[in-house]
């Protein structure tokens, strides 16, 4: 068994390799070519943590295995740690037999960041100047350097629900050479792309927070209950996922899905873009919308890319187990 620890990965696995691994796992779900196994995340009933596995397998790229992890939201300030902990375990297809365990935490980062970013890539306008930041936690800063990679930005605006962390994200944006201002979220309608990473359980973002031709991405609804956008903007939107159930089951979608508002069919796969089978936008003035539910196939992806280029550069660690 090959083991990469946590301490590896930062010289490993670049923003773009995790981009080119979450597109091409994309693409692959949506061809048949990789599937999911149904999502476990529970609240354990201790330090308010939420835990779970997501896990899947890609015939494509012959990746098999799972990512256990979740969210300990008192880790920062009791154990100066971050608050999402995970690690990714992959297997043999041809045996079953345990292959990698892999340190999860930056590749979830940087996996996340790429969802959000293949999205803009595929959906976002071409000519997108102003790009909305809603969450300034220590996610937000890996989902801004991705996107501003992504189309020619000339400001960075930013709201969250505790203000003094905005300077998170204003670093990103100064580093990438461009102007940062914190702005209320009815501000927001003046974004030509927003990402949305917040851990709510209530809608921060209204329909009217969001003007046409906006490409928005919701990438913090991952469990049942969460929320981070009004119901009604669904119903305004060409809805977009990393997977159908996902989002209706745990993503922004379950809710617009329970008030009846849109039908499963109205939520389509980012990866049929990819393919070139949906066509993705249609027009300047439509809103397209991107539920980033974060998939366990993500987790491999990036975690079969990290394992080979750890045996290439010879930093693997390898046990008898």
């Amino acid at each position: 068994m090959i083991i990469v620890p946590e301490k590896e990965i930062a010289g490993l696995m670049t923003r773009a390799d995790a981009f080119t691994a979450v597109e091409q796992v994309f693409a692959s779900m949506s061809n048949g070519g990789a599937y999911n196994f149904p999502v476990i995340r529970e609240a354990i009933g201790h330090e308010d943590a939420l835990y779970g596995f997501k896990g899947g397998f890609d015939k494509t790229g012959m990746a098999l295995g799972l990512k256990a992890g979740g969210y300990w939201p008192n880790n920062l300030a009791k154990h100066g740690l971050i608050n999402h902990q995970s690690t990714v375990f992959l297997f043999d297809p041809d045996t079953g037999k345990v292959s990698a365990m892999v340190g999860g935490n930056l590749l979830t980062a940087l996996r996340t960041a790429a969802a959000s970013s293949v999205s803009i890539k595929h959906l976002a306008r071409k000519d997108a100047k102003v790009m909305g930041m809603v969450g300034a936690g220590h996610q937000a800063t890996f989902q801004l350097r991705a996107a501003l990679e992504q189309r020619n930005f000339e400001k960075v605006i930013g709201w969250n629900y505790h203000p003094e962390m905005l300077p998170n994200i204003e670093k990103v944006a100064n580093e990438a050479g461009v102007p940062f201002e914190a702005v209320t979220l009815e501000r927001m309608v003046e974004a030509d792309v927003v990402i949305s990473i917040t851990s709510t359980f209530a809608p921060s973002i209204m329909a009217h927070h969001i003007a046409p031709g906006t490409h928005i991405a919701c990438m913090g609804t991952d469990t049942k209950g969460k929320q981070e956008v009004e119901t009604a903007l669904l119903t305004q939107a060409t809805v977009f996922t990393d997977e159908v159930a996902q989002s209706i089951s745990i993503g922004e979608a379950q809710h617009a899905i329970a008030a009846g508002l849109i039908k499963q069919a109205d939520v389509h796969e980012l990866g049929a873009v990819i393919n070139g089978t949906h066509p993705g936008r249609t027009s300047d003035d439509e809103i397209t919308l991107f539920d980033g539910t974060g998939v366990g196939l993500q987790d491999l992806a990036v975690a079969a890319s990290v394992v080979k280029l750890a045996i290439e550069k010879g930093i693997a660690i390898e046990v008898d187990f």
